[in-house]
């Protein structure tokens, strides 16, 4: 199955996180999140990582709703019974 086309990426993520899959930003996030629910080693690193976890939660947001537009549309297509 293909995949499908990426969403629009948001100005704000890094260029980087823009074209990352779901997936991908989504298991770099769960990694952000232990990392920083350990505790990170300086507050610049909890920082970075904090600023880098919400690029990465933007852009699964920006692929969960491109989902739901894309299923929406397929919706609208199938003729009523």
């Amino acid at each position: 199955m293909a995949q499908p086309s990426s969403p629009a990426t948001s100005a704000s993520a890094p260029a980087d996180v823009a074209s990352l899959s779901y997936e991908e930003a989504r298991d770099e996030l769960v990694t952000v999140v232990s990392e920083l629910e350990q505790g990170a080693s300086t507050l610049e690193r909890s920082l970075a990582l904090w600023e880098r976890g919400e690029a990465l939660a933007r852009r699964c947001e920006e692929w969960l709703l491109g989902a739901r537009e894309r299923l929406e549309a397929a919706r609208r297509q199938v003729p009523a019974e």
